[in-house]
Formats: structure tokens, C-alpha cells, sequence
């Protein structure tokens, strides 16, 4: 007697469709891997079209939304619950996924929907990746953070209990749904972690973002990591700009056990990246002065906090994916714009770290 097949999981009515509205779309153009980002209200909603070009048969939901916040794609579903927050992005998360893809039946000729902040949609991606070495994802970013930077870009990774991303693989989307009604119900928190990648953007290539709508700032930016990933999809050259601030960020995240949010992490990075290319000779001290604006125009934090050890964030950016043998590296302005500086000694950064800010004191020189 043939084996029956899993069946689908009941699905929550989902909500009524929400009315269309202004639609933007970004391309990332990668040959045979190239998809779209959508982004706008009700972008969502395109899922079901999106699955159907793609001819999957089957797809698992990883959601840490409702249910019903994800559209109904089409086809036979299994949803799969999740939580977001980089305490849950680990390699068990990942088998636990597979684990249960598997049991639903989950082949290359069905889809993963991934719908949440960036770490759902890097640990879903992930674990799309290796199931089976490689089924389709489809990312519905609900955060800020996700909808510029994460869901693009095909970078998926978990953590350590040594760092941050250290285990990870490159898995190209095959859409992106940057639905803007997600984000009216986010909580002060989550834009503040959100703005500080926007933030960042004004020093690689996007421009003065500041005071635009949300939908053009998110649209700007995924303009940007599009063209960047483009041009550079694995990391070997032009895509370090997009860790501008990411260095020291990662150590702060990783030292406070993620107490500091990621796109915090980023702002502060930021300022410390005005601080050290000015110490480096590479840009003038105004110029330095204007990381910390920028910061401050987005409502966001430019010190590190009060009890930050330099000695072990020095030692956490060791770890960094860009560190090299005969010294830290950094993405760093300079004359020529954002650019991997490698070797940058440790005695700069320590006295750097040194006088940087702290929360709750007063600005140093």
C-alpha cells in the first residue's frame, strides 16, 4: 500500500485583502538567480502569484506573526511557528525547521515562506538552504530592519554562543514582499532597530534620507543593497560597504547578550566609524561630526553603553568575518567614499573605543 502523503495543516480564515495601494519595485539582477522586491501596502498579497510562477506544489509558513497576517499562497500549507529575536536564530531552530519541513513533505519543488523580523527570515532562509540542499523562500519582512536590509541579499545565518552569523550560507530569495502595512503596528523599539541601518545608508551611497516618507526610505535603501549585491553578490569586494558600522556593532550585540538591539548596535558602529577613520587621517573632523548627526536625526544612540568593555569588544571583532591576520579590518569613509580598510592596528581602535561617549556621561573629545 503507497505511503499517503502529509496532509495540510488547517489555516486560519485570513483577513480581508487589504485595499491596493502604490506598489514600488526594486530588482536585484543576478542572472539565473535574480528576483524582485515589492514594496508598498498590501505587497502581501502578490504571494499567491509569486508561488504560482514558481510552480511549488507545497509550502511551509515560517511565521512569527498571526497566522492570518500571511496570505494564503495558493497551494497545500503547513504553518510553522516562530519566534523572532537572535536568542532563537541557532542551528537547533534550523533543524527543528528541517525536522519539520520534512515531515510535511517539503521538496525542491515547493516554497518556504518566511514572514517576521530578520532573524526569522535568516534562520527560515537558512534553513531553506540546506533542506534538500536548496528549496525556494519567499521573505514577507514585517520590521523596519528586515524590510531594508535583511530579507535582501541572500545572506542567511545563525549564531554562536562565540558570535554572531558565524554559521551561515548564501540563498538568494526568489521574492521579496516588503508589505509597508506591517510595520504600523511596531512598537517604538523596532523602529529605533530599524533606523539605524537606514541611518548607515547616508554614508554608502544613498543619499540624505532623512525627513522622506517611510515607504521612499525603504525604497532608497534596498535601491542601494540592490545595486551593491549586484555587482558583488559573495562578498569578495564592493558588498563589504554594507557592514559599514556592522564591526563594532556585532561586538556590542554579542557582549550584552543582544541587550543592545541590532540597529543600535549599527548607529553606535557608525559614530565609532566617524571616530576611527578621523583618527586614521582618512576624513576631516567635520566629516567625522556628521556621523554623529545623522545618528542623532534618527532618534538613535551614538555611545556605547556605560559598562562596554574595549578590551572584550576588541576581542569579539577579532572574530569579525572580515578580520585578517595582521590586524582588525573595518568599513571606513575616506576619500574615495565607504571601503574595506584591513589592518587597522589595535592600539588605534582601543584608543578610539577610549574616548567615545558613554551613555549616561558626558561627550568626549
Amino acid at each position: 500500500m503507497p505511503q499517503s502523503q502529509p496532509q495540510p495543516e488547517p489555516r486560519p480564515q485570513q483577513s480581508p485583502a487589504e485595499r491596493p495601494g502604490p506598489v514600488s519595485r526594486v530588482d536585484v539582477q543576478l542572472g539565473e538567480r535574480s528576483y524582485s522586491v515589492h514594496v508598498g501596502p498590501g505587497a502581501r498579497n502578490l504571494l499567491p502569484e509569486v508561488v504560482a510562477v514558481l510552480g511549488a506544489r507545497r509550502a511551509a509558513i515560517v511565521t512569527a506573526r498571526p497566522p492570518e497576517t500571511v496570505p494564503d499562497p495558493g497551494v497545500p500549507s503547513t504553518v510553522i511557528p516562530v519566534r523572532d529575536g537572535e536568542r532563537h536564530k541557532t542551528l537547533a531552530t534550523v533543524e527543528d525547521l528541517c525536522r519539520r519541513f520534512t515531515a510535511f513533505g517539503i521538496t525542491r519543488h515547493d516554497v518556504v515562506v518566511s514572514c517576521g523580523g530578520g532573524t526569522t527570515t535568516d534562520t527560515a532562509g537558512l534553513a531553506a538552504a540546506l533542506h534538500h540542499r536548496g528549496v525556494p523562500v519567499i521573505h514577507l519582512p514585517t520590521t523596519l530592519l528586515a524590510q531594508v536590509d535583511a530579507s535582501v541579499g541572500g545572506k542567511t545565518a545563525v549564531n554562536l554562543p562565540e558570535g554572531k552569523n558565524l554559521v551561515g550560507a548564501y540563498w538568494q530569495p526568489a521574492a521579496v514582499l516588503c508589505d509597508t502595512t506591517y510595520l504600523e503596528t511596531l512598537p517604538a523599539e523596532e523602529w529605533t532597530n530599524g533606523y539605524g541601518e537606514i541611518a548607515r545608508c547616508h554614508f554608502i551611497g544613498a543619499g540624505d534620507l532623512r525627513g522622506l516618507a517611510v515607504h521612499e526610505q525603504v525604497t532608497a535603501s534596498l535601491r542601494l543593497k540592490a545595486s551593491v549585491v549586484s555587482a558583488d553578490e559573495r562578498d569578495t569586494g564592493r558588498r563589504h560597504i554594507l557592514n559599514y558600522g556592522h564591526t563594532l556593532g556585532h561586538a556590542l550585540e554579542t557582549a550584552t547578550g543582544f541587550a543592545v538591539r541590532h540597529g543600535v548596535g549599527v548607529a553606535i558602529g557608525t559614530v565609532f566609524a566617524g571616530r576611527l577613520a578621523l583618527a586614521l587621517g582618512r576624513i576631516t573632523a567635520g566629516r567625522a561630526e556628521e556621523h554623529a548627526q545623522v545618528v542623532r536625526d534618527y532618534g538613535l544612540p551614538g555611545a556605547l553603553p556605560a559598562d562596554a568593555d574595549p578590551a572584550v569588544l576588541i576581542t569579539l571583532m577579532r572574530r569579525d568575518k572580515k578580520a585578517a591576520g595582521d590586524g582588525l579590518a573595518f568599513v571606513l569613509d575616506g576619500p574615495h567614499g565607504a571601503e574595506l580598510v584591513p589592518g587597522v592596528p589595535e592600539d588605534v581602535v582601543r584608543r578610539v573605543l577610549d574616548g567615545m561617549p558613554r551613555q549616561g556621561g558626558p561627550a568626549k573629545p
